[in-house]
């Protein structure tokens, strides 16, 4: 029987959590501070800063939007992450991708302080993470994955565990949160990409299969061996004149044709997507928390 690896109803038990530690820090008169900078107008990512702002509210964490034009150098922008480096009401901060091409994103990552960059990609936080240090941050889709695997008594230990996607904000950081000699973790790990050869032999050996490519529907039913947990990382706009905004949102699997064969798959939306927002409010209080 197939199971629907709910995102929003594992997020939900996030935020108790959070909520938890928000009334503890709160007892001591500390407020978490989040801050997002938005670089330009890209629809996607004034959605993802609306949801991020709308759960700070819901959860009574500090939200500071900082929405900059396309224009915005390099150098500016590089400015203001000073300051909110400094800013003692900022325990967080989220630069929102993609930059305009005219700014480093390599270089702005670089700039922020790894005790306030929730997101993770900090080489001084990516570097913890490969050493399995436990005091930098883990990015949130990886954590999100790890957490809602565990939410369904999923095993990751000894599983074989292919990973289809390469990117420094899942691929890469989310091997090295599975290769750990840890809970929800202790997994062999495959990681393949757009150049892999003989793809459908690797993810046909897997336990748990995650697509992260980026591309919509890029991997099938061929792909998929029975029995098999699919998370699926990818959320892919594609045309569909019935829905009033003239698009639906689809994942990197083709969720109709493999839903029919595999053990546990995760919809889209509503199964990574909720998580990568809870994961990010977990690492801004867990920010609060080592700063006090």
């Amino acid at each position: 029987m197939l199971t629907l690896l709910d995102g929003k109803k594992v997020a939900s038990q996030v935020y108790e959590e959070i909520r938890e530690r928000l009334t503890l820090l709160k007892k001591l008169h500390l407020t978490p501070g989040l801050a997002v900078v938005l670089v330009g107008e890209d629809p996607a990512s004034q959605a993802y800063v609306r949801s991020k702002d709308r759960m700070c509210a819901e959860l009574g964490i500090y939200s500071r939007k900082l929405e900059l034009p396309s224009t915005t150098t390099q150098e500016e922008l590089l400015h203001l992450i000073d300051d909110l480096n400094h800013d003692p009401l900022i325990h967080g901060i989220l630069v929102q991708s993609p930059l305009p091409g005219h700014i480093s994103e390599r270089s702005i990552i670089e700039a922020l302080d790894p005790r306030k960059d929730v997101d993770g990609f900090h080489p001084s936080n990516v570097a913890k993470l490969a050493m399995e240090e436990t005091s930098g941050f883990v990015p949130c889709t990886p954590l999100g994955c790890q957490r809602l695997l565990s939410a369904y008594d999923i095993p990751t230990q000894g599983a074989h565990v292919v990973i289809v996607g390469r990117s420094l904000i899942v691929g890469k950081p989310l091997a090295l949160l599975l290769l750990q000699k840890a809970l929800g973790a202790n997994a062999t790990v495959t990681v393949a990409h757009s150049q892999t050869r003989h793809l459908t032999a690797i993810t046909r050996s897997a336990d748990i299969v995650i697509a992260a490519l980026g591309r919509a529907h890029a991997l099938g039913k061929e792909h998929i061996a029975e029995g098999t947990v699919v998370i699926d990382v990818g959320i892919n706009r594609i045309p569909d004149a019935s829905k009033p905004s003239g698009y639906r949102l689809v994942g990197d699997v083709n969720f109709e044709t493999v839903a029919q064969h595999c053990r546990a798959i995760t919809p889209v939306p509503g199964g990574v997507g909720p998580m990568t927002i809870a994961m990010l409010m977990h690492n801004t209080i867990l920010a609060c928390e080592r700063e006090n």
